[in-house]
């Protein structure tokens, strides 16, 4: 069975944090891709030191990054069983990465999420409006999906024929929740694995400002509503 494993890391200006994902990522991992989003610091130059495959994406968006990491890995011979998804500011622990692909590899499970919760969160690392934004998401997908999920984090991991299944498109913040709408349309089986995480290294540039966090929140509603209404 193939178990080939890579890791996509849409990156914008976290020449400080990088490099301390990179360097957690378990062993298991076959390519580390850093997708860098036009970043105007080292970001590229620090992660390739570290030993990464970096891509560019001059269209920002954490979409437009994730694309172009899936595009790069349709030009390789060997595909990868799995694809994990991580975040490049540090807030994740990248060495959990084992805890979320075990339920692939051993139970066929289709796809899993590391869920932020509570008890393993630590103080100040999710803000109020990400908070709020994630309860009523999910409270919403609950009703119109009958979903289990709890949470629309980041740090996840997925068969690579799921995922291209998928048919991804969003190009900005609605990335996550569109991934967990299709996969219930699609009828995946998944899992949410509790995850610990920390606050992040800089400033994020998603809930660290007003017009971020309107725009991914507008972004997710647009995908669950679009997605609600559709036959």
């Amino acid at each position: 069975m193939n178990k080939t494993i890579k890791v996509i890391i849409p990156a914008y200006n976290e020449e400080n944090a990088i490099v301390k994902v990179i360097q957690d990522i378990p062993s298991i991992v076959d390519e580390i891709i850093v997708v860098d989003n036009n970043s105007s610091d080292q970001t590229a130059k620090n992660a390739r030191e570290a030993g990464a495959k970096v891509l560019t994406e001059l269209k920002r968006g954490y979409g437009y990054a994730c694309l172009k990491g899936m595009d790069y890995i349709k030009t390789l011979s060997e595909k990868p069983a799995i694809i994990v998804f991580l975040d490049g500011d540090f807030s994740d622990y990248p060495e959990e990465l084992t805890k979320l692909i075990a339920p692939i590899i051993n139970n066929n499970i289709d796809f899993v999420i590391g869920a932020r919760v509570s008890e393993f969160r630590e103080q100040g690392s999710m803000t109020s409006p990400q908070i709020f934004g994630n309860w009523l998401a999910t409270i919403l997908m609950s009703l119109f999906f009958n979903s289990k999920f709890t949470d629309l984090g980041p740090f996840r991991a997925i068969k690579y024929d799921k995922l291209l299944a998928l048919k991804m498109e969003d190009k900005t913040y609605g990335w996550t929740v569109e991934m967990q709408l299709k996969a219930l349309k699609n009828n995946y089986s998944y899992l949410e694995i509790p995850v610990k995480y920390k606050n992040r290294i800089g400033v994020s540039k998603v809930s660290g400002t007003i017009k971020g966090a309107i725009f991914a929140g507008v972004n997710i509603l647009y995908w669950i509503f679009k997605y609600s209404f559709k036959k």
